[in-house]
Parts: structure tokens; sequence; C-alpha cells
């Protein structure tokens, strides 16, 4: 089998490929990255020291792709800002999250692959989530089971309306999901869709907009400040958290058994079970690393963000016997390993 990872020197493209070589040492992995983020360079020697083949290209650029076929096309390639194109400039993001997902699509047209696209719970649309009824609790925001159809104590389910506003990145990839559906219907193209919710884990390199229980690990880590933003400034704000390790044994499975997976788009995240607000983080964060660094208080709210977002994944929990296995607490320790024997890399960064 021989399988094209683009974003493949990515978080998550870099975690599923020493994944597929782990456990279908036979597969040739081919990682197709542009290396734009900071800190994605690092992942080159574990690829190649795994058996992957790095490839420098980039989705934007049809004619950058490695020579195919390839058998199965994994689409991880992104700018997964929620803030992205909010100085004015969406260029790059409508290029990479929109063309780039075409130009993958064609690929994977041409090759007769199957295609497996790492999508976002950012396609639901902020206000309906905004105005769900929610409560305050001591350390936490929780929503009410009463109010927006599809939208519970448990999550979002993917029955809940879709319009709206997003935010542009949210857009983006809300569009590329379309676009597969109709490559299915014009060519029959074989794809499944995960729309993924926080992804966490180790060799991910947080930003204040993207990845933010690595942020939180580095920030104590090396006691660089930190900031509870917006909604009063408390911290409360939920979100839950899926540990790569466990998506990438969601998509091993989803390789192994693609026929039963065809045709899927739904929710893949860590759910109620995995989930924790900010100040909650921060006191995980205090015990796992033993240090402590100042967080300070900015109540107001920034573009596109959310009071809470938990994924329901009734649908996805229906169809297959895989569960999250490593909550929270395990996402925290294990980055925090990782910065640990890192320290000096990533203390540059």
């Amino acid at each position: 089998m021989k399988i094209l990872i683009t974003g493949g020197a990515g978080f998550v493209g870099s975690n599923l490929a020493l994944a597929l070589r782990a456990q279908l040492p036979g597969a040739e992995v081919v990682c197709m990255d542009n290396l734009y983020r900071r800190g994605s360079e690092l992942n080159v020697p574990r690829l190649q020291a795994a058996g992957a083949q790095f490839h420098r290209g980039d989705v934007r650029d049809r004619a950058a792709f490695p020579a195919g076929p390839f058998d199965c096309l994994i689409e991880c390639s992104a700018e997964p800002s929620v803030l992205a194109g909010q100085d004015g400039s969406p260029d790059y993001l409508f290029q990479t999250n929109l063309v780039g997902a075409y130009h993958c699509l064609e690929k994977a047209r041409q090759w007769q692959s199957r295609f497996i696209f790492l999508s976002t719970s950012r396609v639901y649309p902020i206000a309906r989530l905004e105005a769900h009824p929610w409560r305050e609790e001591p350390t936490r925001f929780a929503w009410s089971d009463q109010g927006t159809a599809g939208i519970s104590s448990r999550g979002v389910a993917e029955a809940v309306d879709l319009n709206g506003a997003r935010s542009l990145y949210g857009y983006t990839k809300l569009s590329a999901e379309q676009l597969i559906e109709e490559y299915r219907a014009a060519f029959g193209l074989r794809a499944v869709v995960n729309r993924c919710g926080v992804i966490a884990g180790p060799w991910q390199f947080g930003k204040v907009d993207q990845g933010v229980a690595s942020l939180w690990v580095l920030a104590h880590h090396f006691q660089r400040p930190l900031s509870y933003i917006g909604y009063g400034g408390a911290g409360k704000q939920v979100r839950d958290f899926l540990h790569v390790a466990d998506l990438c044994d969601l998509i091993l499975d989803q390789i192994r058994n693609f026929d039963q997976w065809d045709g899927w788009l739904g929710n893949v995240s860590g759910g109620l079970a995995h989930s924790a607000s900010l100040c909650e983080l921060t006191a995980l964060c205090r015990e796992v690393t033993g240090r402590e660094t100042p967080v300070a208080t900015v109540p107001e709210n920034r573009p596109n963000d959310l009071r809470l977002f938990v994924a329901d994944c009734t649908r996805l929990f229906q169809r297959t016997t895989w569960r999250p296995k490593r909550d929270v607490r395990r996402i925290i320790q294990d980055t925090h390993a990782w910065v640990t024997a890192h320290a000096t890399q990533l203390s540059k960064l």
C-alpha cells in the first residue's frame, strides 16, 4: 500500500505517519509538507528515521505533488487557526484550505485513491452555538439539554443547522467537505470525512490561536505568561480534547476497513468525558509540571471565540467500537514528557 499524507510534517500528519509505519510496516508512506508552520521542520528527521519519505511540496501548487499513484491520500494540510484571515489577508487561508483541498481531490480522482479528510468542529455556526442556553459552574460553563436542536449537555451533534457564519477558517473547511460530496457524486470518489475537535498531544507547537493544551504545557514548563481571554476572563471556557494517538488509532481502523467507513462524515472528538475549561487546564498543568506561571485576565472576547464546544460523538460510537482511551490528564502528561525531553529545542520556538 502506498499512502500520501499532505501536511505530513505537521502535528497530526507526522504523528499519523509514525503510527502507520509502526502498524503497517509494509506500507510506503510519503509525507508532503511546505514546512510553513514554525517547528514543523523538527518533524522531518523523525519521519525519515521511521522510514517515511519526506517530500517538500505545497498543496497550493498541483505540480508540487509527488509522482503517484497512491492507494490512499490523507489530507491533513491546513491553516488551522480560527483567527486566520482576520487581518484582512485571507489569501493563504483560502489557497491552502480550499484550493489545496481541490488539488488533493484532483490527485485522488486521477489516482483513484481512497481519500481521508481531516475537517473541523468549526464548521458549526458560531451564533447558534453561542445562543444555546448555558449555566456557570464553579470551574466551567456547561450547556443545557434544552434550547437548540442538535445541542445538549453531551455536546454538538451533526444534526445542528449549518446556516450562519462560522469564521473564514470554518468556511474553508465546510466548503472542502461539500466539494468532497460533489466528487463522490460526479466521480465516485471513495472518501471519509472526520470533523475533529481539539486534537492534542506531543509534538504540537501550540500558539495562542491554535493548540491550547500544548501552549499551556509549554508556558508552564518555561514559566511564560498566559491569559484567560474573553467571557469575563475567568477561564471557564470549555473544549473537549482528543489525544493525537487516539485519532491515529481511528484512522488506522478506517484505512484497514475502508469499505465499512466509505461515506462517513461526522464528529471525531473527545466528548464531554474528555473536556476541560482553561482554569481546569491550568490546575492540571500546575500539578503535572510542578510549576506555576502568571495568568492574566482579559475580559473582552476575541473574534470567532466560543464559550463552549464539546462534540456529541453518538453517531461515531454507534458505528464503531473505537473509543478515546487517553484522558485530558494523559494528554498533559504525555505533552509534558515531550517538552521535558526536548526543552532545549523548544525553548527557541
